[in-house]
């Protein structure tokens, strides 16, 4: 009867310990199904790998930028491996490796169109694939138009410390499809053409976005172009509208 007892002891343990067992297993399966609930948009293989860090948190994306263009610039300043002379930029008192561009932003990886639009602010509202910051069409609190002189040939220049685009970046788009970068409500923004006809879109909002396939998603999402209209008769702006999703900081 003793050894009966110890028996049926032994098998209650060790049963007991198979249910635990089995239990965090669930609980660990559980948590890394927890940790990841998104991914990453193909879109997302466009940014150059060397100037942005993009992961998934959750179910949100996070861009992690240097704040440096992959590409040459007047504002590299003489000496650097990018540098370009640019006679008929009037400069800006700044050059690119003087100052940290860098900045971080968060997105849902299903970005959804709110109920009312908002407007941008003066700094970052993007990030391009470059690695650089899309900025809007204003400069100080006012219109471009007088600090338009500044901007090099790809629509960048420096103001006050961080290098940014407020035109159409022809370091790697012009008059196509490519696309530009990502926007601080999660939306992409592409060229001034539409791969889903090959041609300008005719049936954009007010922020210059529409809702259509893309070359990196065969279903049809919203996202904007650049706005195909001339400013001061020769330049595109990148984003002169309000967001139609809801905005993150750029930090």
């Amino acid at each position: 009867m003793k050894n009966l007892f110890k028996l049926m002891l032994l098998i209650i343990t060790v049963f007991t310990l198979s249910i635990a067992c089995s239990s965090d297993d669930n609980a660990s399966s559980d948590a890394t199904d927890d940790a990841i609930t998104g991914e990453l948009h193909a879109a997302f293989a466009e940014f150059d790998t060397d100037e942005t860090s993009i992961y998934l948190d959750g179910s949100n994306v996070v861009i992690e930028a240097t704040g440096n263009p992959n590409h040459t610039t007047v504002y590299w300043g003489s000496g650097h491996p990018l540098y370009i002379e640019e006679p008929d930029v009037q400069l800006t008192p700044s050059i690119i490796p003087n100052f940290d561009g860098s900045g971080t932003l968060t997105v849902s990886t299903s970005p959804q169109l709110a109920n009312s639009s908002t407007a941008t602010q003066l700094g970052a509202i993007g990030i391009a694939v470059s690695g650089a910051a899309i900025y809007n069409d204003q400069e100080g609190n006012g219109a471009l138009d007088g600090a338009a002189v500044s901007l090099d040939y790809t629509g960048g220049h420096i103001g006050p410390g961080q290098y940014h685009y407020h035109l159409e970046p022809t370091a790697w788009s012009e008059d196509d499809e490519n696309l530009i970068g990502i926007l601080a409500d999660g939306f992409f923004v592409y060229g001034r053409k539409c791969n889903a006809t090959n041609n300008y879109p005719i049936d954009l909002d007010a922020s210059g976005g529409h809702t259509s396939t893309t070359q990196h998603a065969t279903e049809a999402e919203y996202h904007y172009h650049i706005e195909n209209e001339l400013y001061l008769n020769e330049y595109y702006i990148i984003f002169p509208g309000d967001y139609q999703g809801t905005p993150s900081n750029i930090n």
